[in-house]
């Protein structure tokens, strides 16, 4: 599978406006892991990328191709230098974010109001049930 022309022109706009330029990027290759068998074990198809002014780093292994983790790893490092400097969160940032609220425990003040709201409920669906002599 190979990148269009399109979308690799999008990646170069989007790194331009965010002022990423090739020379501010440490670009390595290293041995993959996980699935794929004994090919993705003796390749050097994760691109591990580092953005010198930021510092931040990226790693990418999406793919058994080096060139499609090359693009991959760089719209990443997009993502996450365009949410350092405009303070947005991208969108895997605001699945984990929405993961960690479900997974919280909730307070025993939640817990008490939850537990009295079914309380009310519970006594409505009691007084609807006909009545028995």
């Amino acid at each position: 599978m190979d990148i269009s022309s399109q979308k690799k022109n999008d990646l170069l706009e989007q790194m331009l406006k965010l002022g990423i330029s090739e020379a501010d990027l440490i670009e390595n290759f290293i041995l993959g892991s996980g699935s794929g068998g004994q090919k993705i074990n003796k390749t050097s198809s994760c691109v591990y990328l580092k953005h010198i002014p930021t510092g931040i780093e990226v790693k990418c292994q999406k793919d058994r191709s080096r060139e499609m983790n090359r693009f991959f790893a760089r719209r990443l490092l997009c993502d996450r230098v365009g949410s350092l400097i405009e303070g947005i969160q991208t969108k895997r940032e605001r699945e984990i974010e929405k993961i960690r609220q479900q997974k919280k425990r909730r307070t025993r003040r939640s817990k008490e109001k939850m537990l009295d709201d079914k309380k009310i409920v519970a006594k409505k669906k009691e007084n609807r049930k006909p009545v028995t002599e």
